[in-house]
């Protein structure tokens, strides 16, 4: 029961965590921080994770996380400086679970879940918050 729940909660967070992306979707002017900049940098980190760790536990998402970071990029890098802070991030994020995780494991699929619902709230909270 408790694993039906959890699968079926998975689809619904990626959903809101998209809606989100497209919610914000305005660029912050280059000469001021957007006022949720680390809410985002945090998000970009945990795309990173995220997309590391679930091919790592063969799920079949391709480059799904890393198009869902393009797409965040396009949305909100409005200049170079910003832009880089993002993928910085999601690099960081990779390259931490790349330097621990050389398999899945229980800690590795605990690690998908609890960075997604994170994603997810983080997703929401910007939107709730700063979208038109």
């Amino acid at each position: 029961m408790i694993k039906m729940l959890r699968r079926a909660r998975t689809p619904f967070l990626v959903v809101l965590m998209l809606s989100a992306f497209a919610a914000t979707a305005r660029p912050a002017a280059s000469a001021e921080t957007a006022p949720y900049e680390p809410q985002l940098l945090r998000l970009s980190e945990l795309l990173g994770s995220i997309h590391y760790l679930r091919a790592l536990c063969g799920a079949k998402d391709g480059s799904r996380w890393r198009d869902e970071m393009d797409a965040l990029v396009k949305a909100e890098g409005s200049d170079e400086d910003r832009r880089r802070k993002l993928v910085e991030r999601f690099n960081r994020g990779y390259r931490a679970f790349a330097s621990v995780y050389r398999e899945c494991t229980p800690s590795a699929r605990r690690a998908v879940e609890s960075y997604m619902a994170e994603g997810a709230e983080l997703a929401a909270e910007i939107s709730a918050r700063y979208s038109r």
